[in-house]
């Protein structure tokens, strides 16, 4: 590989955290010495690695001086991200993990889109599991959900059901990642939490249509190991920013959905010293029922009054049925209601 000077000021800082990635990180690397856009540097911070992690980034370095090495005693992900933000020159900043590869376009398409459009804060893009031999069903649809918020109104619309992101799939103006602090931990997901940040300061999303991630499935992966990614941390993180946003001074909310999810957000509602006054279903079996001293009615019956409501409906494609219920009822989704999962 050719020596590359760095440039004084690079269009993009790639931040880059990594922990024991040796299987992976050379095929990583090798994804950025094949983007179009060669205006970049590399801040790869090695969080604690006791593998070969260290010896790959160190030759790296010295074969590329785009590449800056930070080496921590470990510390965990957030602290990692904050120690490499802090080393970011560019105006523009491109998340990645040392087990992805990007496509050779990725930073092209992604710096284009944020040059011509000043109004957007993140560009995102479309993303592709591989390898694709044991995924399960769970992360195709996932993949095929996320793929399809295309544009900011559908990306806003669901922000509550899921990460509508994958980390290092974005890049966005280091500017927006200052103004709110950047990365924090707070027991929960630390990318979605920022993405709800972001949408809570107006920050303007879009997501090109383009594949130019390739995330990688194994079971080392960080989703799959860390407690701040598991389904509970996830329903804390959103009812956190709900608290503070859609249901601030609400003293009690209706809940559409009566199954295991919706009674999974009573209870933690409740917690948070939240009442659910009113249960909303469609099964004739649970309308006219008292589910937790609230009465569970069906949908011509609810007159919401100004009331915010809960739709926690879990089964596929209760949600988009949901939705023309709400429509016909004249309830307006993020004034009257929010989707959660």
């Amino acid at each position: 590989m050719p020596q590359q000077q760095q440039a004084a000021t690079p269009h993009i800082s790639v931040l880059m955290p990594v922990r024991n990635e040796a299987c992976y990180l050379q095929a990583t690397l090798d994804s950025l010495y094949r983007q179009t856009m060669t205006s970049w540097e590399l801040i790869a911070v090695d969080d604690g690695s006791s593998d070969a992690t260290p010896h790959i980034l160190a030759a790296a370095a010295s074969k590329d001086s785009r590449v800056q090495v930070i080496r921590r005693e470990g510390g965990g992900l957030v602290a990692a991200l904050n120690a490499g933000r802090a080393f970011c020159r560019a105006a523009l900043l491109a998340r990645l993990d040392g087990d992805d590869i990007c496509h050779p376009r990725r930073f092209e398409l992604q710096a284009t889109y944020l040059d011509e459009h000043p109004e957007t804060g993140l560009v995102a893009s479309n993303f592709r599991h591989f390898p694709r031999t044991g995924l399960k069903q769970g992360m195709i649809d996932y993949e095929a959900w996320q793929n399809g918020l295309t544009d900011h109104a559908l990306i806003i619309r669901d922000l509550f059901v899921e990460s509508p992101f994958v980390h290092p799939s974005v890049m966005m103006r280091r500017a927006i990642l200052e103004d709110v602090r950047g990365f924090q931990d707070n027991g929960w997901p630390e990318d979605y939490d920022l993405w709800l940040r972001l949408a809570a300061a107006g920050i303007q999303f879009a997501r090109l249509p383009q594949t130019l991630l390739f995330w990688r499935d194994h079971p080392e992966r960080a989703t799959r190991t860390m407690d701040e990614y598991a389904t509970t941390s996830f329903r804390e993180c959103k009812c956190h920013h709900l608290l503070n946003g859609f249901l601030k001074n609400i003293p009690d909310v209706v809940i559409a959905g009566a199954g295991l999810e919706a009674r999974a957000w009573q209870r933690l509602l409740t917690v948070k010293n939240v009442k659910v006054s009113t249960w909303l279903d469609v099964d004739p079996k649970k309308v006219g029922r008292i589910l937790h001293n609230a009465p569970v009615l069906s949908p011509e019956e609810l007159h919401l009054q100004g009331r915010k409501m809960i739709v926690a409906i879990g089964v596929r494609g209760a949600r988009e049925q949901f939705r023309i219920v709400a429509h016909r009822r004249g309830w307006h989704e993020g004034m009257d209601f929010v989707c959660v999962a």
